[in-house]
């Protein structure tokens, strides 16, 4: 057969997360910045695919689609991604690995993944990407961002949590198989079934809430956003200067009350 089996797959797995938590500070974080810009890449796509579709069904499944070919790529490149990497409990469970270097191999990837989300999404937002449309697809970016952003706490940590599940399970079906193209199917059916579900991947919010965060500077976006009525308040809070405030068409700077309060001060 031309998989492994389940108990191969583990083994594998815990063999391989030796090396993953012995990798030099610096090429592990350059493979965590390559996996972050690596599941943005699909957050763009998505993006992009579905920022005209109102049928909200149909954007979840046209994004499952899409999306799930990321994790796929991820595996295929060696690339380190964090909520694949907490599969080294396996690794520490087999005392294969420490607790300090399974930490520290989650510390430094998480780190990664975040500066390759944040290089993506500032590269597009600085050259014009989220402008397409008239700025109606930052506008949906910033709409998708401050739902993700103003979730309730316990909610966001367990559709986290379920996202997950499915998210190692991917990884290790993906493994499972010999060749690349079962290791692409593998990861794209678990991937595809949290992405319809609604459930969040916290790698890919982060370029989610980056891009609607670089997003908020120009003007096409803002002015898109705030005719589609988005609230900016999860994304805005404590961030804008007044030089980003001036670009909003709905809001005036001032530099006291006068003028404003009915009666004078």
């Amino acid at each position: 057969m031309n998989v492994f089996t389940p108990a191969e797959t583990a083994a594998n797995y815990a063999a391989a997360g030796v090396l993953k938590t012995r990798q030099p500070f610096l090429k592990l974080l350059l493979l965590g910045i390559a996996a972050g810009a690596l599941i943005g890449f699909p957050v763009c796509v998505t993006n992009m695919a579905t920022y005209t579709i109102t049928n909200a069904s149909a954007v979840r499944i046209i994004a499952g689609v899409l999306f799930a070919f990321g994790l796929g790529i991820v595996v295929l490149t060696g690339a380190e991604l964090f909520t694949g990497n907490t599969l080294l409990v396996i690794s520490l469970l087999d005392r294969r690995v420490t607790w300090c270097a399974m930490l520290r191999n989650w510390g430094v990837v998480y780190l990664g993944n975040f500066l390759g989300a944040l290089t993506l999404s500032w590269i597009c937002a600085h050259f014009g990407w989220l402008d397409a449309g008239d700025g109606a697809l930052g506008a949906y970016t910033m709409q998708l961002a401050v739902g993700k952003m103003t979730m309730p706490f316990g909610k966001a940590f367990f559709m986290g949590v379920l996202c997950n599940i499915l998210v190692t399970v991917a990884v290790l079906v993906s493994l499972s198989s010999k060749d690349a193209a079962g290791r692409i199917l593998g990861a794209w059916a678990p991937v595809m079934f949290f992405v319809v579900a609604g459930f969040s991947h916290s790698i890919a919010d982060m370029t989610y809430c980056a891009l609607a965060l670089f997003g908020k500077s120009a003007p096409a976006c803002a002015a898109a956003a705030q005719a589609a009525g988005t609230d900016f308040a999860g994304v805005l809070h404590g961030m804008t200067t007044r030089e980003e405030l001036e670009a909003y068409p709905h809001v005036a700077i001032v530099d006291d009350l006068r003028g404003i309060l009915p009666v004078s001060v």
